[in-house]
């Protein structure tokens, strides 16, 4: 007789994005002639820019001709997507990252979840508190999470790393030493990040007790002051401490594309064990390669037209995040982030938890958030709001927040 893989029964609830889908439907079957504004799941709603689209086209083409045509892509990802994302995302940053410690994949998502797959059952993580929870969900299906206390909405074996109001959303090192380390900057849901020499810290930090840095930069396109890293090889010593996921859902739109990448130095290495080589086998195994019309859209990002267009998205979307930052400042509401992120943490008021906020603007303004709770247990008492709607419905629904 077969047997389930009991972690998953121990996972509390759906998935946090599941359970707010269904209590909006839930809502809208009810209300039919309510208008509801979404600012709650981080999709983007601006179409590819011209520059994507005509390397779409052309790719087609490619594919119903049978010259041109292209089967299964290479397990890793073309050669022609992992030099531009060389030259463009590393080498220009004076980062010593070559083509083939970069694995392409069909999203950030994916191999944020896949990831841990190297790593020892008995492997200690360290999280952000709050944080994207992927990153705790995946290390419970793997049965390294030990119990899980509702009362506390913690794991028993996962280090939890507060980021609170009190020392900035800015994740201090954990008393009991990880052996692997998440950190998304800038910070989903907190829309916070850290300075390069902070940052540095942490790449010194885990090379001083051998833990790993998992290092989610699925943002870094919204980065806009100086001094915060755009990829954390920006820093000395991080080819031997540190994984890199990035995406280009958020600063492509490619949400509903799906492309991503991964870097696994291949300095990277325990005992005679090379990551490089072992993510390398695993993403032979399991994966079949990003489809050729995506990867040619992937290399269209990094052509000079499309680094003009895809810069005056990231704007149109960093002014939504500007509006509502203002706007809710107005309106009396403490706020933080969107400077270095497309995202909006705020105070949830008159001492409603997460989930009564969300219930509240639900009904009352027909807009819908994230509850922070949904993040991990710091995350209680904030709310996260996205600047991946359009303008327009960014502005209606500060009006109707503003009116409550």
């Amino acid at each position: 007789m077969f047997q389930v893989n009991d972690n998953f029964q121990k996972l509390p609830g759906s998935y946090l994005f599941s359970t707010i889908a269904k209590k909006v439907s839930a809502y809208s079957q009810a209300n039919p002639d309510k208008k509801i504004i979404r600012l709650g799941i981080g999709d983007v709603t601006q179409p590819l820019v011209p520059a994507i689209t005509e390397a779409l086209h052309k790719a087609v083409d490619e594919m119903g001709n049978a010259e041109t045509f292209h089967g299964y892509a290479p397990d890793l990802g073309y050669d022609f997507l992992r030099s531009a994302i060389e030259k463009n995302d590393y080498q220009a940053r004076g980062c010593d990252i070559q083509a083939d410690e970069i694995f392409v994949s069909d999203g950030a998502k994916s191999d944020s979840a896949d990831i841990q797959e190297l790593f020892a059952a008995d492997t200690k993580i360290a999280v952000c508190d709050p944080v994207y929870p992927v990153y705790v969900d995946a290390n419970v299906m793997a049965g390294r999470t030990g119990t899980y206390n509702p009362d506390t909405q913690m794991w028993s074996n996962v280090i939890y790393m507060p980021c609170t109001s009190e020392n900035h959303f800015v994740p201090e090192f954990p008393k009991e030493t990880p052996d692997v380390i998440y950190l998304c900057l800038p910070n989903n849901p907190t829309g916070t990040t850290i300075t390069k020499s902070q940052l540095q810290e942490w790449v010194d930090y885990a090379n001083k007790v051998g833990a790993l840095i998992i290092y989610d930069a699925a943002y870094e396109a919204y980065i806009s002051e100086e001094d915060v890293a755009h990829t954390i090889y920006e820093c000395e010593g991080a080819r031997t401490c540190a994984i890199e996921i990035k995406s280009f859902s958020k600063n492509a739109g490619f949400t509903g594309v799906r492309l991503g990448y991964t870097v696994v130095p291949k300095d990277l290495k325990r005992g005679e064990a090379s990551l490089n080589a072992m993510w390398a086998r695993r993403h032979g195994t399991k994966f079949n390669g990003a489809p050729y019309i995506v990867q040619r859209a992937g290399e269209a990002v990094y052509s000079d037209a499309g680094k003009a267009q895809l810069k005056e998205q990231v704007a149109y979307y960093m002014k939504n995040a500007a509006t509502i930052k203002a706007g809710l400042q107005e309106a009396g509401y403490t706020v933080f982030g969107g400077v270095n992120a497309p995202y909006i943490w705020l105070k949830t008021p008159d001492q409603m938890t997460s989930w009564e906020f969300f219930d509240y603007l639900l009904e009352k303004a027909n807009v819908v958030g994230t509850p922070g709770s949904g993040f991990g247990p710091s995350g209680e008492g904030y709310f996260r709001l996205t600047a991946f709607g359009t303008y327009e419905n960014t502005v209606a629904a500060l009006d109707r927040i503003k009116a409550l």
